[in-house]
């Protein structure tokens, strides 16, 4: 990797595009009204994905990016589960019919703070307005300092198959500067359990970036993670935005590594997993050469939604709970922030979406290419242009971003098969922006491209 082309591009705020256009462009044109529309509308033999929020913490973990917020009282946590049951039968009865789901992922927040009769609940309910497949993959995300012996017990009783566990690091000195200090075996203690209980997919969360992170520190977080041998790594640069996540402002810019630490940081852990037999998968993924993620990128399968990358195949991403986004065919719709507005719209019986975006036949199209490029590092211009009825030439002529890409030996272009660069495919993002026509390169609104 380059370290030329990771101080010339890598201070640049560029999208992680798990979706196109972004969440930026939504807007409230689309409304519950619309979303009512498109989902009524779903052709017949459509499966779904179902995304359930839970936005809720014990404590504030000071590099978080999520929408979440601290609860104490339990009772908060049960009104939460309450509505998110009513927003399920609201969306099966706009459907109409029982569609099949092969995909279902609890997000946070801490998933896992609910009380585990209420786990079973929430997917006694999605079980009931949804034929939900014998095979279908079931992912809770962890946080394992608070995790409860009774709440994996509601997890294997509810089919659950897939667990993420947040590590982000094992340096004490990183934890206390990101206010979470959680301890190696606290974590091989929930690993073991999870395994003990049939639990056998197991994923694990790792940031470069961090306040006093060094390439030993990473090296040291990534040598006892594979002690517990995860079949699966997400490996994330993190993301200082204080300006919209203000406790953020909690952590020491002045320990916070620059984008030249930051990229050899993800070089020396990247390095490190594949030395260790793991599958490099598009930008920030891991997996062993058997799992069904590694599959899926040498089959070039391999998808992207808002959970990263995946191995779902579905055009349908049904999402429940404040803040959560769905994906139709149509275009995407996003609830309502707020707890108390999303809780409000539920109760009142209607649909809980604040905003959306309605796709054009040009977002499609760039979509399908950011795609293969996030997922693949290459596109063929050709075939996917060919389908969408559209013209290579045009859409090259369109992506100006990608000259100097090309001069800088980033991108390679044989005809209309784009390639980035062995070498540079920590700068993939940079390529699939060549391609997105809403960016706004003036507005700080994501991470840094490295």
């Amino acid at each position: 990797m380059r370290t030329d082309l990771a101080a010339s591009y890598g201070e640049e705020r560029l999208p992680r595009y798990t979706s196109y256009p972004t969440a930026p462009h939504f807007s409230s044109a689309i409304g519950a009204d619309t979303y009512a529309r498109w989902l009524s509308e779903l052709p017949a033999g459509a499966s779904a994905s179902l995304y359930l929020h839970v936005p809720f913490c014990r404590e504030m973990c000071w590099y978080c990016g999520c929408h979440t917020q601290i609860v104490r009282r339990d009772g908060l946590i049960a009104a939460y589960q309450r509505t998110l049951r009513s927003e399920i039968a609201e969306v099966a009865k706009t459907i109409g019919r029982r569609i099949k789901v092969e995909h279902i992922h609890f997000g946070g927040g801490t998933p896992t703070i609910m009380a585990p009769e209420a786990f079973a609940e929430l997917m006694a309910a999605m079980r009931h307005s949804f034929f939900v497949l014998p095979s279908a993959e079931i992912a809770v995300e962890i946080d394992p300092r608070t995790l409860t012996t009774e709440m994996v017990e509601a997890m294997r009783l509810s089919g659950v198959n897939r667990a993420s566990l947040g590590v982000q690091s094992f340096d004490p000195v990183v934890q206390r500067a990101i206010n979470r200090v959680q301890s190696y075996e606290q974590t091989a203690s929930v690993v073991d359990m999870l395994r003990q209980a049939g639990i056998a997919g197991i994923n694990f969360d790792l940031i470069y970036g961090l306040p006093h992170q060094t390439v030993a520190s990473c090296l040291d977080t990534v040598r006892r993670a594979l002690e517990l041998g995860p079949d699966r790594f997400s490996v994330f640069g993190y993301a200082h935005v204080p300006a919209f996540k203000k406790h953020q402002r909690m952590i020491n810019e002045a320990a916070l590594p620059d984008g030249l630490a930051r990229h050899d940081q993800a070089c020396a852990i990247a390095n490190a997993l594949k030395e260790a037999g793991y599958v490099q998968i598009g930008l920030d993924h891991f997996a062993r050469p058997d799992d069904a993620m590694a599959v899926a990128f040498e089959e070039r399968t391999l998808r992207r939604n808002f959970q990263g990358y995946t191995t779902d195949k579905g055009e349908v991403l049904i999402g429940f709970g404040a803040s959560a986004i769905g994906h139709l065919p149509q275009g995407y719709v996003q609830n309502e922030v707020q707890i108390g507005a999303y809780a409000q719209s539920i109760t009142s019986g209607r649909l809980a979406t604040a905003k959306g975006y309605g796709l054009t036949d040009d977002d499609r199209l760039r979509a399908d290419i950011i795609e293969r490029i996030m997922c693949e590092f290459s596109a063929d211009l050709g075939d996917i242009c060919a389908r969408h009825g559209a013209e290579p030439k045009a859409m090259l002529q369109s992506a100006s971003r990608l000259k100097p890409l090309i001069s800088d030996g980033v991108v390679k272009l044989d005809g209309d098969r784009l390639a980035v660069a062995n070498d540079s495919r920590f700068l993939v993002r940079s390529v699939a922006a060549a391609f997105d026509a809403h960016l706004d390169p003036g507005k700080q609104l994501h991470s840094r491209a490295v």
